[in-house]
């Protein structure tokens, strides 16, 4: 029998081992270029190179010195990463399920590249199917395998090679990052077919599945039940690559309770406390225990002293303003850019009115990492108190290991990536992550909606959509609702979106959810509510309220609720009044990049003055608080990405907030 250990290795390794997103070709190198922005214009203009760090008021341009910027053409932005194997997942450990209730993810339609089909799909013979499976998965199509193993995986099949074909099943569908399904497989196959000699490879793929669905403590327990010679380096490797991901201190402290003799364990939380910001001086004695007990390397695991806290502070703000190229397609490219800029100035003025003063050091990242790369070498970086950027998420990579070498926290001002700030205690997204809107959304739902606790998830054939349903899914559901369908759509395709709602009855759900920014998949969705005279709560983004095939009036005579994480109450006094100052400033009213930019200086400013540089514990401990402009930021339990996003309803054409802060 082939060896299914080295079959799940070859498998899973893209996910623990190579893992190392692949980059777009990048442009030539160029010099980069550092300066300090300042002076005041009648449009949000790109700052100019000044002798010291922008502070408010400042209005006169000087030199300061820089490393010689050369001519640069602007290039195209850096592609995005191949989606690895790895995603974090929040839902917790099932207990076994009947094989009746193993449910096939819904295929993707097949595309027109790539190797043919195996013949005779949905063969009635077991062994044909089997032989199929295998091949759809060595294809990397992953969902069609699932829908070719399932049939033959239940004990009722009488199928000779059903165990295996379970563990195919789970292979596949934890390479399509479909945890649930792989979980109540791997529960299937480790009670219906315990004397498979196979066994060991089964709760070698549960732990990944635990540990991906962020249930560490049963990850743990599923690995240590391997037998002491089996998968040894493969399972430490394992332990290594997703314990880092722990984000709760408590939580980390209970596992070594539990597991008090696990070396890799014992190692990533003395990482943590030396190196991710966790360390006190109450740490000192278990952190000492622990260096002696595993035999550490003290000078590794020494935390480096804490930096004192001060009365101004140095940021470092890494952009693309592409200053050697003037012209004005560049210019209006990069408009977003300046107005993030602009909005960080403007809180600077009232950082230092407050008695918070911080000096920011601007720096041109262009739009290649090599520029980015010679600017991290400049050793004035090192000594900044915190850094801002970059944009474009191949620099964010690079930015993320440099903050984290150096110890120096770093914010991602727009991204909304949750995969950046995996494994980094250094690294923040200002924005929530696409995963923790669907999460937020889907608890929203379940404890406000009422009603059945069903629904229907619809979303968009993109990296970011696809993130959100399938978070959805698995938090909703972890809290006790069913997600009856999970399907993917182009809002592009008539074809797409008819295939997307057909057999559905909306009368019946809970509610449905539809991912997708596309203006056709707002009309269609509405007139298939319509056409079957369903009143049926529907969630979807925020952008529906600005698609012109839609009226206001459509949307408020429904009940639709909209993930909102940029919602802005311009009533408000902190609002108006940046408008004002802005206004003022720039003589137009401030951009979303803008509000952005100051919120996020703003926010961050004032952790620096009351925690001093390194302040992720202060952050995990506390909660989402109002924001000055928009209606919430907060990072507890050790999030990295913002934990509040508003959801947001329209009654009589007036946009409400039905999750303030302080009410879940």
């Amino acid at each position: 029998m082939r060896s299914y250990s080295l079959l799940f290795a070859a498998v899973l390794c893209g996910g623990l081992t190579l893992s190392a997103p692949t980059w777009a070709q990048q442009a030539p190198a160029k010099k980069p270029t550092t300066l300090t922005p300042t002076g005041k214009s009648t449009t949000p203009a790109a700052p100019r190179p000044t002798t010291r760090p922008a502070t408010s008021g400042a209005t006169t341009p000087g030199t300061r010195p820089a490393p010689k910027a050369t001519p640069t053409t602007p290039a195209p932005a850096a592609g995005k990463p191949a989606t690895s194997a790895a995603t974090k997942a929040t839902t917790t450990t099932k207990p076994a399920t009947p094989a009746a209730t193993v449910k096939p993810a819904v295929p993707a339609a097949s595309k027109p590249t790539g190797p043919p089909l195996p013949a005779n799909l949905n063969s009635s013979d077991p062994a044909t199917r089997y032989k199929n499976g295998k091949t759809l998965l060595d294809q990397t199509r992953y969902e069609l395998a699932m829908q070719e193993l399932l049939p033959i995986t239940a004990p009722g099949s009488k199928f000779q090679r059903a165990p295996e074909a379970a563990y195919l099943y789970a292979v596949a569908a934890s390479r399509a990052k479909k945890w649930a399904e792989a979980e109540q497989m791997l529960n299937l196959l480790r009670t219906e077919y315990s004397q498979w000699p196979n066994l060991p490879e089964a709760f070698f793929l549960q732990g990944q599945v635990s540990f991906e669905q962020g249930d560490f403590e049963n990850g743990l327990r599923v690995l240590s039940q391997l037998p002491p010679d089996r998968l040894v380096t493969e399972r430490e490797n394992m332990k290594a690559a997703y314990l880092p991901r722990v984000k709760d201190k408590t939580t980390f402290q209970n596992l070594l309770r539990a597991y008090p003799q696990d070396a890799t364990l014992a190692r990533a939380y003395a990482d943590k406390l030396a190196n991710g910001g966790w360390y006190t001086e109450a740490d000192k004695p278990q952190l000492d225990q622990l260096i002696t007990q595993f035999a550490l390397d003290r000078a590794r695991y020494t935390p480096r002293p804490r930096a004192q806290k001060k009365s101004t502070y140095n940021i470092g703000v890494l952009l693309p303003f592409e200053f050697a190229d003037p012209s004005w397609e560049t210019r209006r490219k990069n408009q977003f850019v300046t107005d993030l800029y602009a909005g960080m100035r403007l809180a600077q003025d009232s950082l230092q009115r407050e008695g918070h003063p911080v000096q920011l050091f601007a720096y041109d990242t262009g739009a290649d990492t090599l520029q980015l790369k010679q600017l991290l070498a400049l050793p004035e970086l090192a000594g900044m108190d915190m850094l801002i950027g970059p944009v474009y998420k191949s620099g964010s990579k690079i930015l993320a290991r440099y903050a984290q070498q150096k110890q120096i926290v770093v914010v991602n001002p727009l991204s909304q990536d949750g995969d950046l700030v995996l494994d980094n205690p250094w690294h923040y997204l200002f924005e929530p992550s696409t995963a923790t809107q669907a999460r937020q959304a889907a608890q929203f739902a379940f404890t406000r909606l009422g009603g059945p606790r069903t629904a229907v998830v619809l979303y968009e054939d993109t990296k970011d959509e696809t993130a959100f349903g399938q978070a959805y899914k698995q938090a909703y559901e972890a809290l006790g609702g069913r997600v009856l369908q999970l399907r993917r759509i182009n809002s592009d395709v008539e074809e797409s979106l008819s295939a997307g709602f057909a057999g559905l009855d909306l009368k019946t759900i809970g509610h449905l959810v539809v991912a997708s920014d596309g203006k056709k998949a707002g009309t269609y969705t509405l007139g298939a509510l319509k056409a079957q005279d369903a009143r049926t709560p529907l969630i979807t983004y925020a952008s529906w309220l600005d698609n012109n095939r839609i009226g206001l009036g459509q949307l408020d005579a429904r009940d639709v609720y909209f993930v909102h994480p940029k919602f802005v109450d311009r009533t408000g006094y902190g609002v108006r009044r940046v408008r004002q100052l802005y206004t003022q400033r720039q003589n137009l009213p401030p951009s979303v990049f803008a509000l952005s930019g100051f919120e996020l200086l703003y926010y961050f400013a004032n952790q620096l003055h009351q925690h001093g540089p390194a302040f992720q514990q202060q952050l995990a401990n506390g909660g989402p608080v109002s924001g000055a402009v928009f209606q919430g930021i907060g990072y507890p339990d050790g999030s990295h990405d913002n934990q509040y996003v508003p959801l947001t309803k329209l009654e009589r054409l007036e946009i409400e907030v039905l999750n303030p802060v302080g009410i879940r």
